[in-house]
């Protein structure tokens, strides 16, 4: 069964045709022609299909893109200001956090995810003291990105990246 759904992309409104089990992330892609969000493992696993819904990152490749009908859907396309990158952005090309660049768009939709989680307040398992604000310290940056692999290995700058942009 095929349903008419719109999501809101990157700011611009995309109406859509989609079979009601179609993923958000194969909307986007197949039917939309939005290439950020990589298609990886498609279980969930990986992290290169990570975009922000309502803010909020998730795993595009687990959610149906019916459930969204009317959401607001950012990629690491939509977040750069006109010509002006995203803080997050900048801090990935001054660090080197990528190498071969699958990952990169759903890395750093996921840091924008991670910034605002901290930003929030919101603990992780690896915050140690839940009653104190909580510090974006490596092994919080780390813990809180665990979900989105580089097959390349550029971890340790991908955490400098984003605590460049924490600071």
């Amino acid at each position: 069964m095929e349903v008419d759904i719109t999501l809101r992309v990157d700011g611009e409104d995309r109406p859509v045709r989609v079979d009601t089990r179609t993923t958000l992330l194969d909307a986007l892609r197949d039917r939309l022609g939005v290439v950020a969000p990589k298609k990886g493992c498609d279980h969930g696993q990986c992290g290169s299909c990570t975009v922000l819904l309502e803010g909020r990152r998730i795993v595009s490749c687990l959610t149906f893109a019916v459930s969204h009908d009317g959401a607001e859907v950012t990629t690491a396309a939509g977040l750069a200001d006109g010509g002006r990158l995203h803080p997050v952005q900048q801090a990935f090309l001054d660090h080197d956090g990528f190498q071969c660049g699958f990952c990169t768009p759903g890395q750093i939709c996921s840091a924008v995810g991670v910034l605002d989680e901290l930003e929030r307040g919101w603990p992780s398992h690896a915050t140690r003291d839940l009653t104190a604000p909580v510090q974006a310290g490596r092994a919080e940056i780390s813990e809180r990105m665990s979900g989105n692999l580089c097959r390349c290995g550029a971890y340790t700058n991908i955490v400098d990246a984003i605590e460049q942009v924490a600071k």
